[in-house]
């Protein structure tokens, strides 16, 4: 039976380490809403297919559709960050962990987009549960490392596929006649649906720790059977689409103009590109980084461009990508054992 609204409250009015965990994961999908999605967009932005303002709306809007739609069909990716680590020792020291977790989720996306790089908060959050989780148990032993393989997985899968798809979408869209407003005018649709497919995949993931939180202050880490309530996909969806109104206009100008150049037809290609993978690992259940799949697909579009994309940016942002497992599992630890030792 799904977790009721009325029993959720009635564990966050009686417990202060759920409530801040669930306060800190609220704020990790108002950041995954405002650095992240900006990338579903920023092709359409870039290429004049729309302003600014009305892309951030359209973006929240599917976002939001993203999370709800399909969640309600298949929730495996929730699953996979549901049952990422083990957390043991009661559930007080269980949820003072994974309360560190999601701070240091916020820290690493408020550092990231600071710089204006697109970092991905869901690799952040596997690494920062992962490392709250050995620091609250003491070992590795409690990192459930099949889950991890499906994530090392989708990582591999969401920027190899990105780059080859994007690419492939460009060449296919280049003997095609079309005048620049019939290619910003697909455009549309072609956002719409990317920012819907990272809804789809970022929202589930958050789920998974709201599930996880609940049944750790009911004193369980183990794997239940797997509801997930609506009012649950509602309250994620909104945080998420609220996150994205806040604007992300730095990571559009890093992705779609400093990195690439794009016209209305690479943009489009982009857009094709990204869509198809993100939709592939979504219907799979792999738990893929949107930001890494959309990035690659726009270098994949530039790379089979007379204009060669920028590789210092490219660089830069895979540099970022790389230090994201040992950042935030290190945060993620430290921020525990502080938090921990502070119980006893």
């Amino acid at each position: 039976m799904p977790l009721s609204f009325f029993d959720f409250l009635g564990q966050l009015s009686g417990d202060p380490a759920l409530s801040s965990t669930v306060l800190l994961t609220l704020a990790v999908l108002l950041v995954n809403g405002w650095t992240d999605a900006p990338n579903a967009i920023a092709g359409a932005v870039v290429t004049g297919a729309l302003p600014f303002r009305p892309a951030v709306v359209l973006a929240a809007v599917c976002n939001f559709l993203g999370v709800l739609c399909v969640t309600s069909v298949d929730a495996t990716v929730a699953e996979t960050v549901y049952s990422i680590a083990a957390f043991g020792g009661g559930s007080r020291a269980a949820l003072t962990a994974l309360c560190s977790a999601m701070g240091a989720i916020v820290l690493w996306a408020a550092l990231a987009w600071f710089f204006g790089i697109p970092t991905s908060e869901s690799h952040a959050l596997v690494a920062g549960i992962s490392g709250a989780a050995v620091a609250l148990e003491g070992s590795f032993s409690c990192i459930r490392w099949d889950c991890w393989a499906r994530v090392g997985l989708g990582l591999i899968l969401s920027a190899a596929a990105g780059a080859w798809a994007g690419r492939t979408a460009s060449r296919i869209l280049c003997p095609v006649k079309a005048s620049p407003h019939t290619f910003r005018r697909a455009q549309l649709p072609a956002a719409a649906a990317a920012a819907f497919l990272h809804g789809a995949q970022d929202g589930q993931k958050f789920l998974g720790v709201f599930l996880l939180g609940a049944a750790l202050a009911q004193g369980r880490g183990d794997e239940q059977t797997f509801l997930i309530p609506l009012w649950l996909m509602v309250l994620c969806a909104l945080f998420m689409a609220l996150g994205t109104l806040m604007g992300g206009r730095r990571i559009i100008d890093t992705v779609g103009r400093e990195m690439v150049s794009l016209g209305p037809r690479e943009g489009l290609a982009a857009d094709l590109g990204s869509i198809a993978c993100l939709l592939g690992a979504t219907v799979l259940g792999l738990p893929v980084s949107t930001t890494h799949t959309r990035t690659c697909a726009l270098l994949g579009v530039g790379s089979a461009g007379e204009d060669r994309p920028n590789w210092w940016v490219a660089g830069r942002i895979a540099l970022a990508w790389a230090l994201t497992f040992p950042g935030c599992m290190a945060i993620g630890f430290w921020m525990a054992k502080l938090s921990l030792a502070s119980l006893s």
